[in-house]
């Protein structure tokens, strides 16, 4: 097993980064992380205004996959992830979905016992620990890490997750692995700028698919297929996971395209992934029961 300390990171994904390490495909690694807040915040007295815009959503990496070129796929099959016993939430006026009707800045310590994020002495809530940040570096621009994109970035969907696999378009040689911002709670949307921000250990097995790619990030869950996309606002976002779902499922199955739309509109389902970020994201899922006669592969 490789293991990329949390040391090692960066806050933007771009194709002049330099690989930490070169691991082949089939390998195994651990990821250590930082939280988003690069585990600055610690008491409730640490406010988000004292960390600065410069230190926020590490990654982890870049890892090189030995053989990676332009036009291929990254699979990353998440084995495990591990959160610390602490979580940090922050709500900010004007930030988010809902700081407009915020007028004061509060950070948010909370536990985590017994696999459950103690919100407070009445609520506790079965934790469910995700990926915020996965990527690949882009083709040509640097991307902050908490930007989403084609490369995958900070797409906050919360079914990135132990026993998912995200398959993400690689752009330059060697793909250029990176992921943190994890989370050991989140609910769709992360209405408030964030979930529960904590550090912790993601343990993935990489694997390589030569000259075949999609537009966007795929993700693979036990249960369903998922087309994620991200823009400026909800419409696009949405149109384009649209979008790429249907070219996905018309590559793989002799749909007509007619009956391809139908089924999406009845059997599809078009969910919000985040809303707070400089692009909102957008996830088209299908289950895998609705089309288990066409044996889908990526």
């Amino acid at each position: 097993m490789h293991i990329i300390n949390d040391e090692q990171a960066v806050y933007v994904l771009s194709p002049k980064n330099q690989p930490v390490a070169e691991v082949k495909p089939g390998d195994v690694i651990k990821f250590i992380t930082m939280d988003c807040f690069s585990n600055q915040i610690k008491t409730e007295r640490d406010l988000f205004s004292s960390i600065g815009w410069a230190t926020i959503n590490p990654a982890t990496g870049p890892v090189a996959i030995a053989g990676a070129e332009p036009g291929d796929t990254l699979a990353v099959k998440i084995d495990d992830i591990q959160v610390a016993e602490q979580g940090v939430m922050v709500t900010v006026p004007e930030m988010g979905a809902l700081g407009k009707i915020l007028s004061t800045t509060e950070t948010k310590i909370v536990p985590i016992k017994d696999g459950k994020a103690i919100f407070n002495d009445k609520i506790t809530i079965p934790i469910d620990p995700m990926i915020g940040v996965i990527g690949t570096a882009p083709e040509k621009e640097d991307i902050p890490c908490g930007t989403p994109g084609r490369h995958g970035g900070n797409m906050d969907t919360k079914l990135i997750k132990k026993g998912s696999t995200v398959y993400l378009p690689v752009f330059v040689p060697g793909a250029m692995l990176a992921m943190g911002d994890l989370h050991a709670v989140m609910g769709d949307g992360e209405v408030s700028i964030c979930g529960v921000e904590i550090p912790g250990q993601v343990t993935v097995t990489v694997d390589l698919i030569k000259g075949k790619q999609e537009m966007w990030p795929i993700l693979e869950t036990p249960l369903a297929w998922y087309t994620i996309a991200s823009a400026e606002d909800l419409d696009q976002a949405a149109d384009s996971a649209l979008n790429a779902m249907v070219d996905f499922l018309g590559k793989r199955a002799d749909f007509k395209l007619n009956d391809l739309v139908s089924l999406l509109s009845i059997a599809g389902n078009l969910e919000i992934s985040q809303v707070v970020d400089p692009l909102k994201t957008v996830r088209m899922g299908i289950a895998k029961e609705i089309v288990q006669n066409y044996n889908l592969k990526f």
